[in-house]
């Protein structure tokens, strides 16, 4: 290995998040999210590496190190075919839901990606896909880069259950991204709980600074596990203060504000305030119409007032009201930066002519 190739080794061990992702991540929630539920249920071929390693939320690394030490490729690597044909594999989506953007991730696959992919899509309901499925092309055969992120437009508004990623012949991807909207129903809405939830829906529709962290992360299931996995702004340097926009699931009446700062204690933001506003008149259904939201909201009344924050806690407010206002969307405030594991915006959904 040359010394050049060793320097960009050191350089780029670990990938970086294009922005066209991080613009695409602000506006949509991704559904091949393993933290959602996404898993591959069926790969033609795993020769060098795993086709689960598509949906993991965290950028690639250069090399994924195992448990025991066994270095492997960070990414789905199938063999080098020899025959006619592609390589492929399914993907059961997080949640079912409309299909706007496929990202294609090829980060650290430089001699080795396929030149084109092709994206097909289906709607059923076992995990596996039975035999003579009908497949919807999304994403028509496509040249792809080398060590690239690239998000292709998907015109189609049926809501899908699966994908099944085509790599023309064969080769690696890092990361697949299937950019959506979930399709949410009042069956899958709980009569009290936390209607910011990503796998219910929740998105965050922009935030002013995000250097060392996803603010989707913030919305994403389960609880923190490891550091550096929430939200975390840079150290601000200017007078104001850090925030997020966050679309609710569903309009709901909030009652209780959880956030959690598990891992952050010499980095949480010292408190926080909530403004909120009811835009169903709106209807938003764009990315310009979330740019106009993200530009009011400093306007929104306040839902909450500020209120200190303690470090490696679980911090719980109640939201004190009539409960009679109701909510699609919130802004959170934290004062003046500061890292956020969690966000849980607990209530009570909306239903039909509430």
């Amino acid at each position: 290995m040359g010394s050049g190739t060793r320097d960009r080794t050191l350089i780029r061990q670990y990938g970086e998040v294009a922005e066209t992702f991080r613009t695409w991540s602000g506006a949509y929630a991704n559904l091949a999210d393993a933290r959602l539920g996404a898993c591959v249920v069926a790969a033609s071929d795993e020769w060098y590496a795993p086709a689960a390693r598509l949906l993991d939320a965290a950028p690639a690394n250069y090399y994924f190190h195992d448990d025991e030490g066994m270095r492997w490729v960070d990414g789905w690597e199938t063999v080098r075919r020899r025959q006619p044909g592609n390589e492929w594999c399914v993907i059961r989506l997080g949640r079912p839901g409309t299909i706007a953007g496929i990202g294609l991730d090829t980060s650290f696959f430089t001699g080795n990606f396929p030149p084109v992919v092709s994206v097909q899509a289906c709607r059923c309901e076992s995990d596996a896909v039975p035999e003579g499925v009908a497949w919807t092309p999304i994403l028509r055969a496509t040249e792809v880069k080398g060590d690239a992120q690239v998000v292709h437009p998907v015109d189609d508004a049926g809501i899908y259950t699966h994908v099944r990623l085509n790599l023309h012949p064969d080769g690696g991807m890092a990361r697949l991204r299937v950019f959506g909207r979930i399709a949410v129903s009042a069956q899958t809405l709980p009569d009290r709980g936390d209607l910011a939830a990503l796998e219910l829906g929740g998105r965050v529709l922009a935030c002013s600074d995000a250097h060392f962290g996803s603010v989707s992360a913030m919305l994403a299931p389960g609880p923190q596990v490891q550091w550096g996995k929430g939200w975390e702004s840079r150290r601000r340097r200017v007078p104001g203060h850090d925030w997020a926009v966050i679309a609710l699931a569903t309009p709901g009446v909030l009652e209780e504000v959880v956030l959690d700062t598990k891992f952050y204690t010499g980095n949480h933001p010292a408190s926080f305030s909530l403004q909120a506003a009811d835009l169903r008149q709106h209807a938003p259904g764009g990315a310009a119409d979330d740019a106009l939201i993200v530009n009011q909201a400093m306007y929104w009344s306040e839902l909450l007032a500020q209120q200190p924050l303690r470090g490696g806690a679980e911090n719980r407010y109640r939201i004190d009201g009539d409960g009679e206002r109701i909510c699609t969307h919130v802004r959170l405030n934290i004062y003046p930066d500061g890292g956020v594991t969690r966000l849980r915006l607990i209530g009570r959904p909306v239903r039909g002519s509430d």
